[in-house]
């Protein structure tokens, strides 16, 4: 397929006002000129997206079934060039690409499933006056705002579950990672999405512009992955018409081992924990609390284990670590861990950038204690500081004194005793002796301030739907 680089609105693909340079992470080098959408455009995106609602919304499940499954057998046909092209304008290795790609597609494959299964309910009032029926209805016009980490996915998740509820979605991708963002909307188009249901948008002065669209009361629906930082500004800015919002905001996940913990275990799953996406993910370990009896063989074998690791251009052949997506994050990891040091942190490997024009950092891991400010942070990157701890207690608060809560993990040969400390830990979803949990058939959100609303499983498509409830009389 030839590279697209278009807005795409009411199905057509569109220049844009101006254009902005797509570079590639681990060279320096720029991939493509995308095109930028000035205010007309953006409000054209929202009037397409409205005015192909009604038919969309009325469009027979099965039918919106058939397209979801549809895209999901051409983006696993494509899964190799997809890949390739996140790899290169993101940074992470092809491996992990090509993780990201089968993750991705299995939302258009899920949801498919789920767009004619949405339950209603029909029963009778407990006074006996009248019959129940609840149904849920498509919310309307959607404005999704996706990160660069996981580009594909992101987007998938949030299209996904859209379109199966009979929603029309305006996508805006990162402006380091759309192109693709865009392949995926042309995946759409090529699986029979009628136009406008569909629409692609890269807004110059993004931030206005948003805050525009948001204000057009033709908009009824927010889904947003990124910051907690944005996200919040998100929430400020739908009151004022009480817009719809799910936000899947930042972690600081927390990676609990036990003194029970089969350690060889434990690092193999604190490399993926950890590692995957060379540590650019919202469910990424960040902080890694031990049982003092055994923090040495564990700090050893996960030294060793991230030393063993490959840092090359992600398209490299055995590339294992892959480039920041830009020398701005890689310089953010950078000064972290200069922090952390200058704070006390002991460096037990890595932490020196590289020279040269790629965005590389090499795989870093520190023993801090329990105040160092590294672990206040979410480190977007490959850095593991240790900290040591003397009981189940004392990990639970340590791993509980953060702002977020998304994700947690712990490690314990005692499934009894690893349950109890996941129920004290404060967040949305907990890993028990594995490093991965994410799953589109399951749900993904976390509590305090890392979002709201969930993704992926039963519960996603409930974030596009509206639960109206109908009185009969009898």
């Amino acid at each position: 397929m030839q590279l697209k680089t278009d807005l795409f609105i009411n199905g057509q693909w569109v220049k844009g006002a101006s254009s902005l340079p797509v570079m590639n992470p681990s060279t320096g080098e720029i991939i493509a000129e995308i095109s930028i959408a000035d205010q007309a455009q953006c409000d054209a995106a929202i009037t397409a997206a409205h005015d192909a609602f009604p038919a969309w919304a009325k469009t027979p499940s099965r039918v919106r079934s058939e397209i979801l499954r549809k895209a999901f057998e051409i983006m696993t046909a494509e899964s190799d060039q997809i890949a390739q092209l996140i790899s290169m304008e993101n940074g992470k290795t092809f491996t992990d690409a090509k993780g990201e790609v089968s993750y991705a597609a299995e939302f258009f494959r899920w949801f498919a499933e789920e767009a004619v299964r949405t339950p209603g309910d029909f029963r009778h009032s407990p006074s006996g006056d009248k019959r129940i029926l609840v149904t849920h209805q498509p919310i309307g016009v959607s404005l999704l705002i996706t990160p660069w980490n996981f580009p594909a996915a992101m987007a998938t998740r949030k299209i996904g579950p859209a379109l199966a509820a009979g929603c029309t979605v305006i996508l805006k991708a990162a402006t380091e990672t759309p192109l693709t963002a865009i392949w995926i909307v042309d995946i759409m188009h090529r699986a029979g999405v009628p136009a406008g249901v569909v629409n692609f948008i890269m807004p110059e002065k993004t931030g206005a512009m948003i805050s525009r669209m948001m204000h057009d009361p033709r908009l009824r629906n927010v889904s947003f992955t990124g910051s907690t930082e944005v996200g919040r500004i998100l929430i400020k800015e739908s009151a004022d018409l009480v817009l719809r919002t799910s936000l899947e905001l930042g972690g600081n996940a927390p990676f609990v081992v036990l003194d029970d913990a089969d350690i060889d275990e434990a690092v193999k799953g604190a490399m993926v924990a950890k590692m995957r996406n060379g540590g650019a993910a919202c469910t990424a370990a960040n902080r890694f609390y031990v049982a003092k009896s055994v923090a040495e063989e564990f700090t050893q074998k996960f030294t060793k284990a991230m030393d063993d690791l490959k840092m090359a251009d992600g398209l490299e052949a055995g590339a294992q670590l892959g480039a920041s997506v830009s020398r701005k994050e890689r310089d953010k990891i950078a000064q972290l861990v200069d922090s952390s040091v200058a704070a006390g942190a002991q460096l037990r490997l890595g932490g020196v950038t590289p020279s040269g024009d790629g965005a590389f950092y090499p795989a870093t891991v520190l023993t801090v204690q329990k105040d160092n400010p590294i672990l206040n942070h979410e480190v977007f990157g490959p850095v593991a500081p240790i900290v040591t701890f003397d009981t189940d207690a004392e990990a639970i608060a340590l791993a509980n004194s953060t702002e977020y809560g998304l994700i947690a993990y712990v490690y314990s040969s005692d499934l009894k005793r690893a349950i109890k400390t996941a129920e004290a830990l404060e967040a949305g979803m907990i890993a028990i002796n594995r490093g991965v949990v994410s799953d589109p058939a399951a749900p993904f959100g976390g509590v305090k301030q890392s979002g709201l609303g969930r993704e992926g499983g039963f519960a996603g498509i409930h974030e596009f739907l509206e639960t109206k409830y109908i009185g009969v009389e009898i």
